[in-house]
């Protein structure tokens, strides 16, 4: 097992009605989350919504998950200041968060030089695992492979990947030269499946809001060899994956609709995301009414 498991939610922040932090639903919809086929969390992130968040809300968002669950929460620490981002990393380790991510300095366009210096302050200022975070679709710049290994090889606590960057073939060169013990993650769910065959151990998911099940039991086919139904897992999933994000609804809007749809009041999406679409709102039953569908069709239930 993977030092995070394998399945792996980057939450959503829930709020109220008038945009207020709601701790108490942050806490259930985490227990939900590990009582779905959650192993581990990851807490403002880009789902997470972290660019809205103030500083007193993460760290009292760290406090409330930490205190309600009993798998590994994973913080977002990382900001396009350094200085900002060492500080957070440090009010976490003192909250009993058992790892940070650490997301490349998003706006700036730093060099690869100062991306590594950024990530290596952030591991420095603790002993906690370092989770680095590549999403250049959101951050602008692409963490470089020669960057990573480099990082990988000379920071002891910097130990896994979250890879959104779209590409199975550079992350597979990355994994063949990776120190042992370093561990990557998908970061995108529509890529999960193929990135298995590249040696990620798990995934950092958004639909795992409501498929951890699924998830699992894609993971658990796959490890055995049954490669051709952990295929027709990931085809139940594929309408999920088309529905998490889009250009007229970007995550998380759509996951907060999901979890609204399933009961748990998440609260819409702060602004600069804004409220869901109608046509949001209306996707989210479908969605879900057809995954259910395909259960019943091939049901969740423990693989031979």
């Amino acid at each position: 097992m993977a030092r995070f498991g394998r399945v792996l939610t980057a939450m959503v922040t829930p709020f109220d009605a008038d945009g207020t932090l709601n701790l108490d639903t942050a806490r259930t919809l985490a227990r939900y989350l590990q009582d779905h086929g959650n192993d581990g969390l990851v807490i403002a992130g880009t789902t997470g919504e972290a660019p809205v968040l103030s500083d007193d809300e993460r760290l009292s968002l760290f406090a409330a998950v930490v205190e309600a669950v009993t798998i590994p929460v994973i913080a977002g620490t990382g900001t396009n200041d350094t200085a900002h981002s060492v500080h957070l990393t440090r009010e976490a380790k003192l909250l009993g968060v058992a790892g940070v991510l650490a997301v490349c300095p998003y706006y700036n366009r730093p060099s690869q030089a100062g991306i590594g210096a950024h990530i290596t302050a952030m591991a420095e200022a603790s002993d906690l695992p370092v989770m680095i975070y590549d999403i250049p679709v959101r951050t602008g710049r692409k963490i470089a492979t020669a960057t990573l290994l480099n990082l990988f090889h000379n920071v002891s606590n910097i130990v896994a990947l979250k890879d959104a960057a779209g590409n199975p073939g550079e992350t597979a060169a990355l994994i063949s030269s990776a120190p042992d013990g370093v561990e990557v993650y998908s970061g995108d769910d529509s890529c999960t499946l193929p990135l298995l065959a590249c040696g990620i151990v798990g995934t950092v998911g958004v639909a795992t809001h409501w498929t951890g099940d699924d998830h699992q039991q894609m993971f658990d086919l796959w490890d055995k060899g049954d490669t051709t139904r952990a295929r027709l897992v990931n085809a139940r999933m594929l309408e999920s994956f088309a529905f998490e994000t889009g250009d007229d609804a970007p995550n998380p809007i759509p996951t907060k609709a999901m979890m609204r749809h399933l009961g748990i009041s998440v609260g819409q999406a702060r602004l600069p995301m804004g409220d869901a679409p109608a046509f949001v709102e209306a996707r989210a039953p479908e969605v879900w009414s057809n995954l259910q569908r395909w259960r019943d069709a091939f049901p969740l239930c423990p693989t031979p």
